[in-house]
């Protein structure tokens, strides 16, 4: 597995994204120094991807200035052609089974109390992934003692797969709907809703403790009422939290932003989602799945208890 060099401001410091100006609420400053050198070096060392990178997000450098990264396993090749997605397709890379210990490792030495654990898909593999999964959340508990966070694929429906996951008892179980239907064809090419929120049911029906979690990107073309839907249908299945955050394109191949939404209008979408019942929303422009996911994962259980 090779690591991207990171030398590259994130894309909001610019004022543009795929050729397009943005709003001043979406321009943000690189954190000051070199802080996010120490979190850079050690992802290198230990030969780590991470989500940050190759997701091109936005809050790379001040998560990383912080001492804290989403942990991207399975390689960097991912089976799926997202028309979101910056990150890589091609042919898979073998399963490096070593690197459960190397994210252990790395959470240890960041001294995380919270780790957040994604892959990319991996239609290739017999369980999509799932035993690997298991391994790293076994092997960061053994060497941290954190609590641990699973941002999973769909694992093409098979409820076993899932199963193989939560039998590692992670805290949180998330898994993003990202979209409304209607644009699934474009943004999510294989993946299914249906099947996305019969994983979530799943996880939430056979283990209720674990909390559940999902998250959209708004500024694709979804309507406000497809939006309320949505939501509506998360919490049909007690889905516990949830982030709402802007869609920025990665490149010009990739689905164009439509609408770049304001921060009232977030701020407005989060106060409906709380009267619906979740236990946590997170909602502004550059929140993401894993953003703060330590904060929101102890206040939804505050919330809840």
């Amino acid at each position: 597995m090779t690591t991207t060099t990171r030398t590259s401001l994130d894309l909001v410091t610019s004022g543009s994204v795929a050729g397009r100006r943005l709003p001043d609420w979406l321009k943000k400053p690189l954190p000051t120094g070199n802080s996010d050198f120490f979190t850079d070096n050690l992802l290198s060392e230990l030969r780590l991807e991470t989500v940050c990178e190759n997701a091109k997000c936005p809050n790379r450098s001040e998560c990383y200035s912080r001492r804290t990264a989403t942990f991207m396993v399975l390689g960097n090749q991912c089976t799926r052609p997202c028309g979101f997605c910056s990150v890589p397709k091609g042919d898979p890379e073998p399963v490096e089974l070593d690197e459960p210990s190397r994210v252990a490792e790395a959470a240890f030495r960041l001294g995380l109390r919270h780790v957040v654990i994604t892959s990319v898909t991996r239609d290739d593999l017999p369980d999509g992934g799932a035993e690997h999964f298991r391994q790293c959340i076994v092997e960061v508990r053994r060497h941290t003692g954190a609590a641990v966070e699973v941002l999973t694929p769909d694992f093409l429906g098979n409820l076993a797969d899932v199963e193989t996951v939560m039998s590692a008892s992670p805290e949180v179980f998330n898994h993003n709907l990202e979209t409304v239907p209607r644009l699934y064809r474009r943004a999510r090419g294989k993946a299914d809703y249906r099947r996305s929120l019969d994983v979530l049911a799943y996880v939430k029906a056979r283990h209720p403790e674990t909390l559940t979690k999902s998250g959209l990107m708004l500024g694709l073309g979804e309507s406000t009422e497809e939006l309320m839907e949505v939501l509506s249908d998360l919490r049909a299945i007690r889905c516990d939290m949830v982030t709402l955050g802007q869609y920025l394109a990665p490149t010009v191949r990739h689905m164009p932003v439509q609408r770049f939404v304001p921060p009232f209008e977030f701020d407005f979408l989060k106060m409906l989602a709380q009267k619906m019942g979740f236990n946590h929303v997170a909602a502004g422009p550059f929140v993401r799945s894993s953003y703060h996911a330590g904060e929101t994962a102890a206040e939804a259980v505050a919330i809840g208890a």
